[in-house]
Formats: C-alpha cells, structure tokens, sequence
C-alpha cells in the first residue's frame, strides 16, 4: 500500500456529497478515487454502478466508505471486507446488531480496519463535556432533546420509513452516541414509547426511559415533526452542577457559562481518525448506540399516530 489511502465511496448521496467529499479533500495522506452508486454519478472520478463493479474497476483500492441505507450496508461491508478492503461505516453501521457482530468478526479474520463513525461524538463540545462528568464523583440526571424536521433532512428518503430504516432513531441515535460517550457508566434502557404513523414502518418520534447501570435517570425525547429552529440538546447534571451540550455537541455550556463553542468540524475529525486507524491496524466499532436502538424496539410500546407525508 502505498503513502495515500485510496477510497472508494458506495453511496453518492445528500450525505456523501455534502459531508463525505469535502473532509476527504481536506484531510492529508487519504485520496476518493472511484463511486459506486445507483442513481448519481462523481465529477472527476471514475464511476460504477455497484460496489462489485468498483472492485474489480479497481482493485488496487484500499477502503471502502459506505454511505447507503443501513439495510445494504451488511452485504456492503461483507464483500469489501472479504476482498481484503478497509471499511468506513456511515452511522448507523447497520441495520441489527448481529451484523455489525458478523463485520467485527469478518474484519478480525482477513486482518483489516472496521470503523464505525459515530460522527456526532466528534462534535466540538463532546471531549471537554466527557472530561468534566469524569471529575465529578456521581452522576445524578441525564436528559436529551432532539428534535428536528423531517422533511428538511430527509425528503423523499423512502428507506428511511421501512423496516430498518430506524426512523426517528436515525438523528436520534446521534444523541445516544453521545451519551453513551461521555457518561463514565453504562446506560441501560426501561421503557419506550413509539410514536409510528399508520402509513409507515418505521416511528416519527421516540420516548425513552433510560438509567445508568447506578440509578440515575436518563430521559430522551426524540421528534421529526419540529419545524422553525431545531433542538439537539444533552443536559447532564453532577454534583450540582448542570452541562448542556447543544448544537449537536458542538457547543458546551456548564452553569450556564459557554465553555465551546465551535463550528461542525466532525467528519474531517472522523477521517483523521480513519486514517490513523489503518495505520496502526486497528478498528473502532463501538455497538453501545445501536444496542440502544434494538432494546427500544425490543421493550417499546408502540403508539399509531397520524398518517405522515413528505
């Protein structure tokens, strides 16, 4: 392997596009090389219409980021892993948790990196609000907020409504790799609410009871029906004291006072991190967001709710 990292992205979507691109052009020793997509094609680059035809199109490639809805990303991962590939994982990294247990495993045998990219634990504010709860000596209350509109984000995105295709649990789960984050316990569901329209199959909003492994309480409410200014807020409160993270994590508040307060730099973070990643031969795939998710399915009362349309 030479000096770059060559890549190959599967999925050229909003994501892709908007995110994705940009932070491989600006992070050193790492170079997009070829897409595969469906339905969009990359100026510049070389273009095929599958993952396989990219592979053998290019086989001198050293990793593949995948981009698409989780419920291809198994088979997706699967193959480049077996074709002895690096993989990127866009969050969720896959549809149930077994898969993402089947990639750890496939990717431990044929010797190569795995990452799963949780993007919003690179938030600007995530490290220091980590660092100040490990000061304190409990934890007392945790509480989420995120709430978005859906149709800003995800119009006509189908996938995203079926089975697999988690639903509100797509942003919501961002939070959750937060909180798992930067809480020194571990979080363990109670109960959930699921609010699911009755011309879809996945939910529109998501109440969840959660405690750390001690007792304290941690409540999240997740929407997609928000319109004008959007929520993406963690308050976590330790020994008196109150932390906000806001703006995705991007900015910190403790009592009040602005501790960070930073522009979204998350994915050039995670492709940094990538990078270091394959050269010390190693992965990072943490499953604690995605256990989550599947436990709110599993213990979750679901809720009909109004027919929704894009």
């Amino acid at each position: 392997m030479s000096d770059t990292l060559k890549l190959g992205l599967v999925g050229y979507g909003k994501i892709a596009h908007d995110q994705h691109v940009p932070a491989i052009a600006g992070t050193p020793g790492i170079e997009l090389v070829a897409v595969a997509s469906r339905n969009a094609r990359a100026e510049g680059l070389r273009n095929y219409s599958s993952l396989e035809d990219m592979l053998e199109g290019d086989p001198d490639l050293d990793a593949i980021i995948l981009c698409q809805p989780p419920q291809a990303r198994h088979i997706a991962a699967r193959t480049a892993l077996l074709a002895g590939k690096h993989v990127f994982l866009e969050k969720p990294p896959g549809a149930t948790v077994s898969e993402v247990e089947d990639l750890i495993a496939v990717a431990a045998d044929r010797n190569v990196t795995l990452f799963a990219s949780w993007h919003s634990r690179y938030a600007a504010g995530v490290a220091q609000a980590k660092a100040w709860i490990a000061q304190r000596s409990a934890v007392t209350r945790g509480e989420i907020s995120w709430k978005e509109d859906v149709r800003h984000w995800h119009p006509g995105q189908n996938w995203i409504w079926e089975a697999g295709g988690f639903g509100v649990f797509d942003p919501g789960i961002n939070a959750l790799s937060i909180l798992t984050e930067i809480l020194p316990e571990r979080v363990v569901l109670r109960a959930a609410l699921l609010e699911t329209p009755g011309n879809r199959h996945a939910p529109i909003a998501a109440q969840l009871s959660m405690t750390t492994v001690s007792g304290a309480p941690v409540a999240a409410t997740f929407d997609w029906r928000q319109t004008g200014p959007q929520t993406w807020d963690i308050v976590v409160e330790a020994d008196g004291h109150s932390l906000c993270l806001s703006h995705g994590g991007n900015t910190l508040t403790i009592d009040g006072v602005v501790q960070e307060d930073a522009a979204d730099a998350e994915y050039p973070a995670m492709y940094r991190h990538f990078a270091a990643l394959v050269k010390d031969g190693r992965s990072d795939v943490d499953t604690a967001p995605l256990h989550l998710v599947a436990d709110a399915f599993l213990l979750g009362r679901n809720q009909l709710v109004e027919d929704f349309e894009d």
